[in-house]
């Protein structure tokens, strides 16, 4: 049997495993939120860990830490923000009390490995305290939604970066099928001409506007109410600490964070998250949307996706395209996730919201699952490979070729010559076309230039 160590608390006494570095806090929240089976996002744990590290600081600067127990604490923040310990945080990501027991097992382990680093036993907390060390001049409400604002914007910059490699592999396209000349559709039925490098640019300009949505989003992310402890007032919090906290975390995380003019408003409102998740629903629906595209256009055979995997159990040969049906998977996932986070930010009440666990699940959620889809489609993208003569006959079979004509021989004449082609036995559009024209006229009118160029040139 595991040697244990009891721990106390104002409902009693609890048994912990010795080996452990969490407390009976973090023990109580594992015995009370069996929901999930998952624990609680990395990078939230690793932000926190950052904030704790910002808060020792101030408080070590104004004179409330001791510099030993100052040390032990800064260093075992350190350790946690570069990912160590990492098991010993086994909270579930669903939990009640607005994130106290997130807050409660970082402070325990924090406190934990300072009493380590300073030769104690765990759970000597006469050593360093988790409340009255660790947590000092801090509140759930102020630490917690900081370190979600800290790692919602690390997290978005690297999903900005992935969506930037993403549009690159579009743009590559682009410039190696501008010269394969395909249909267009519209309404699932076909339509004017464009070529294969057009439509891979459409696709690369959604992106670029994903790119640039999700970069900029980062500036909701940058107000924090850290500092304002319980509610916003800082009660509790001596006023130089609360000056000189947020100084501290912009110098621990690298970014330009800045305390809320009105906290008590930063601290009861979480609606910044809101416009972030619909930024990320926006990418979902880009990605959904192109994601099936390269579907159709697979199926039509103009373009053919890597083959991942065998596609069937019982059909030998068959090879489905799998990893576009993950990304379309993955972007409603995101779109549910948006709406759990509005619903969420709704349902706070008063001073606090106290469903910050389940919109910091949604919206880390959400970015972990955005940046690694990006990563893979990114890759299969460069794979892709065009089908040059599919979409040929695609094109020279369509009737709807005749409309790049229209500026050359006008509406009623392109309706006559469509059927006289329908009532004849010629099945080829274009070789009639040059019969009816000329075979250098429809080669110029059928350019992969003329057909993408904004517009003709007014002969006036």
């Amino acid at each position: 049997m595991t040697d244990q160590r009891t721990e106390k608390d104002l409902l009693g006494e609890l048994a912990v495993p010795q080996d452990v570095y969490w407390g009976i806090h973090t023990q109580r929240a594992m015995n009370n939120f069996r929901i999930s089976g998952r624990k609680v996002n990395p990078s939230l744990i690793r932000a926190l860990a950052q904030v704790k590290m910002a808060c020792c600081s101030a408080n070590t600067e104004t004179g409330y830490l001791s510099p030993e127990k100052s040390r032990m604490i800064h260093t075992a923040c350190l350790e946690i923000s570069k990912g160590l310990l990492a098991n010993q945080f086994p909270v579930d990501a669903l939990q009640g009390g607005a994130g106290t027991s997130t807050n409660m097992n970082l402070n325990e382990v924090i406190a934990n490995r300072a009493i380590e680093l300073l030769g104690g036993r765990k759970g000597d907390y006469s050593l360093v305290h988790p409340l009255e060390d660790v947590n000092l001049h801090q509140s759930t409400n102020d630490v917690y939604p900081t370190a979600l604002k800290v790692a919602a914007i690390y997290r978005l910059r690297d999903l900005a970066q992935a969506i930037a490699c993403l549009q690159g592999a579009f743009q590559e396209k682009e410039k190696e099928f501008g010269a394969i000349v395909k249909l267009g559709r519209t309404e699932m039925q076909e339509a004017v001409p464009i070529t294969l490098g057009a439509e891979f640019s459409a696709f690369a300009e959604a992106f670029s506007r994903d790119r640039w949505r999700t970069f900029k989003c980062e500036e909701r992310l940058r107000v924090v109410n850290l500092g304002g402890t319980a509610v916003g007032t800082g009660l509790a919090a001596p006023r130089n600490y609360i000056f000189s906290v947020n100084e501290k975390l912009r110098d621990v995380t690298g970014l330009g964070l800045s305390r809320g003019e009105n906290i008590l408003g930063e601290t009861a409102h979480a609606d910044s998250y809101v416009e972030v998740t619909a930024i990320l629903k926006a990418h979902a629906v880009n990605l959904i949307k192109i994601a099936n595209d390269l579907r159709l256009m697979n199926l039509l055979g103009e373009i053919r996706l890597p083959q991942l995997q065998a596609g069937s159990s019982i059909m030998p040969g068959k090879v489905n395209p799998v990893l576009a049906e993950a990304v379309i998977q993955t972007g409603i996932k995101v779109m549910a996730n948006d709406s759990i986070v509005a619903e969420t930010s709704a349902r706070g009440t008063l001073q606090i919201n106290e469903f910050l666990p389940l919109l910091a699940d949604a919206l880390l959620e959400s970015l972990d699952l955005l940046i690694n889809i990006n990563n893979l489609l990114t890759e299969h993208v460069r794979a892709i490979k065009a089908d040059k003569e599919k979409c040929e006959e695609y094109f020279n079979a369509s009737p709807m070729i005749i409309t790049a004509l229209l500026p050359v021989i006008g509406y009623e004449k392109a309706t006559a010559f469509i059927t006289e082609f329908a009532s004849g036995n010629e099945n080829n559009m274009r070789r009639f076309l040059e019969e009816k024209l000329g075979k250098e006229s429809i080669n110029k009118i059928f350019s992969p230039y003329r057909l993408t160029a904004l517009g003709f040139k007014d002969k006036k």
